[in-house]
C-alpha cells in the first residue's frame, strides 16, 4: 500500500513539474512582460513582418518569443501602420494585438502663429508619415477646389493650438478637422458681430493676426489693441504696425529674416502688407492666429485710442493714448529704453 501510494505521489510530482514547466514557457510567451525599456516604433504603410521585427526589436528582452507569439497570431497576415507606444510591463500578446488592432498613440501637435501655411506644413510633416509634399500638393488642391490659388490662401482655416493627430494621418483628413473647427467657430453669434463690424472675414483675419503679433499672445490687452486698430482703420489713418513691417520683410526674403528692432529704413519696403506705407487693412493675415485675437475684433473695445507703444516697465504690455504729443513721449521713452539695451 506505501509502495502504491510512493509511485502515485512520484508520478504525481512529475506531472506537477513538467506542468509548472510548460505552465512557465506558456505565462513567458504570452503573459509575461517582454519589454526591455520604453519607445515609441513607426510601421510604414506597406511595411512587412521583418520590418515590424527589427523596429520593435530594440525594445524587447526576447525578440524569438515576440516573432514566435507574432507568427502563431497571423501578425504577417495584419499588420496596421501606426506610430505605437511600447509600454513598460506590456506581454508578447498585448504587443501584437496593439500593431494587428492599429491601436495607435497619437501625436501632439502645436500649430503656433506661422507665418505661412508652408511653414506649418513643414512642422506638421515632421510628425505625420506624409512628407511635405503630400500636404502641399493636398491643400492646393483643397485651395482651388474653394475657387482659392493656393495653400496659402488656406491660412485662415487653421488656428493657433495644441492639436492631436496619428502619425498616419492623410493631409486631407488632417485639412478636415481644421474645417470642421472653423465652421463651429463661426456661429451665428459672431457672424452677426461681423456684419455689424462691415468689414470682410479675411479682413478680421487680417487685424486679428496683428492684435496677436502686437499682444503676444497675451489675451489681457487683445481687446483694447484691436479697438485702437479700427478707429485708426475707420479715420483713414495708416495702420502703422510694426510686426506687419517684419512679415512683409520675411515674406520678401522667404522668412530667413531675425529682425529684433524695426528701423525707419524697414518703413520704406515696397509691399501690401507694410501698413506704414499702404493705408487699410493688410490683404490677409500676417500669420496663423488663435481665436481669442478673432474674437477680439469681434468684440473690440469702444474707446479713441489711436496711438500705441510698448511699455518698457511692463514688458509685453503697452501704453495707449489719443494724443500724439504723449505717444510721442511714449515712443521716446521706449527707443531709449531699446538703446540702453543695445537692442538693434
Amino acid at each position: 500500500m506505501k509502495k502504491g501510494f510512493s509511485i502515485i505521489a512520484i508520478i504525481a510530482l512529475v506531472l506537477l513539474i513538467v506542468g509548472g514547466y510548460f505552465a512557465f514557457k506558456f505565462l513567458k510567451k504570452y503573459k509575461l512582460s517582454n519589454v526591455e525599456k520604453e519607445g515609441y516604433i513607426l510601421v510604414p504603410t506597406g511595411a512587412n513582418f521583418e520590418q515590424v521585427i527589427d523596429s520593435i526589436s530594440p525594445f524587447l528582452k526576447n525578440k524569438e518569443s515576440f516573432k514566435e507569439v507574432a507568427l502563431q497570431k497571423n501578425l504577417n497576415q495584419k499588420i496596421k501602420p501606426g506610430r505605437y507606444k511600447i509600454e513598460s510591463g506590456a506581454d508578447n500578446s498585448q504587443l501584437v494585438n496593439m500593431i494587428k488592432a492599429g491601436n495607435q498613440t497619437p501625436n501632439s501637435f502645436r500649430i503656433g502663429d506661422f507665418g505661412t501655411v508652408y511653414q506649418m506644413i513643414g512642422r506638421v510633416s515632421r510628425k505625420t508619415e506624409a512628407d511635405s509634399l503630400a500636404f502641399v500638393n493636398s491643400f492646393n488642391k483643397i485651395a482651388q477646389e474653394k475657387g482659392l490659388n493656393n495653400a496659402e490662401d488656406l491660412k485662415n482655416h487653421f488656428f493657433s493650438d495644441t492639436y492631436e493627430f496619428y502619425w498616419t494621418v492623410k493631409p486631407e483628413d488632417f485639412f478636415k478637422k481644421f474645417e470642421k473647427d472653423y465652421q463651429e467657430f463661426w456661429t451665428a453669434e459672431r457672424e452677426s458681430k461681423l456684419k455689424n463690424l462691415g468689414i470682410s472675414k479675411n479682413q478680421v483675419y487680417a487685424l486679428a493676426s496683428i492684435v496677436y503679433k502686437e499682444s503676444g499672445g497675451k489675451t489681457d490687452e487683445q481687446k483694447t489693441i484691436a479697438g485702437l486698430y479700427l478707429n485708426r482703420y475707420k479715420k483713414g489713418m495708416k495702420l502703422q504696425s510694426d510686426p506687419t513691417v517684419i512679415y512683409a520683410i520675411n515674406k520678401e526674403d522667404n522668412f530667413k529674416s531675425d529682425i529684433k528692432r524695426v528701423l525707419y529704413k524697414h518703413l520704406k519696403i515696397q509691399s501690401p502688407y507694410n501698413t506704414y506705407a499702404v493705408a487699410g487693412i493688410p490683404p490677409g493675415p500676417i500669420c496663423i492666429v488663435d481665436k481669442s485675437s478673432v474674437d477680439a475684433v469681434l468684440n473690440a473695445e469702444n474707446h479713441h485710442y489711436i496711438f500705441m507703444c510698448a511699455d518698457p516697465k511692463r514688458m509685453g504690455y503697452h501704453k495707449f493714448t489719443d494724443n500724439d504729443a504723449e505717444h510721442a513721449k511714449n515712443a521716446k521713452e521706449y527707443q531709449d529704453w531699446l538703446n540702453s539695451r543695445q537692442i538693434k
